[in-house]
């Protein structure tokens, strides 16, 4: 099987007084996502008002799909917190279908080589 996982890795930081309001937002991120089959895995990591999400989808078009899905939710995330880092992790010919979607959000892309997956 040839590996077309996405990994999608946000990092924020939730301006003062707010995490309480950014953890009910993770809600509603969960709730869209959950009903994408294209979703390998989701949830939330915090450390204080730093917070990841650890994201992974089957291909670079299912990412796209979530991207659109929880756009509405992750508009009302940034009025609340800042993005500090997004970095994008998958094979070279999915890194390619992703570079200019994903152009206005600048993440650093990183290149899968080698591994593998079960």
């Amino acid at each position: 099987m040839a590996d077309t996982c996405c990994t999608l890795v946000p990092y924020f930081k939730v301006h003062e007084g707010r995490l309480d309001d950014f953890k009910r937002l993770c809600a509603q991120f969960e709730e869209r996502t959950r009903t994408e089959s294209g979703c390998l895995h989701y949830a939330f990591s915090f450390d204080g008002d730093a917070v990841h999400c650890r994201e992974g989808y089957v291909d670079a078009q299912a990412l796209l799909h979530h991207l659109d899905n929880v756009g509405p939710v992750l508009q009302e995330a940034l009025k609340i917190a800042e993005v500090t880092r997004l970095e994008v992790h998958a094979p070279a010919a999915e890194v390619e279908k992703l570079r200019e979607p994903l152009a206005g959000l600048k993440p650093q892309f990183f290149t899968v080589e080698g591994g593998f997956r079960r």
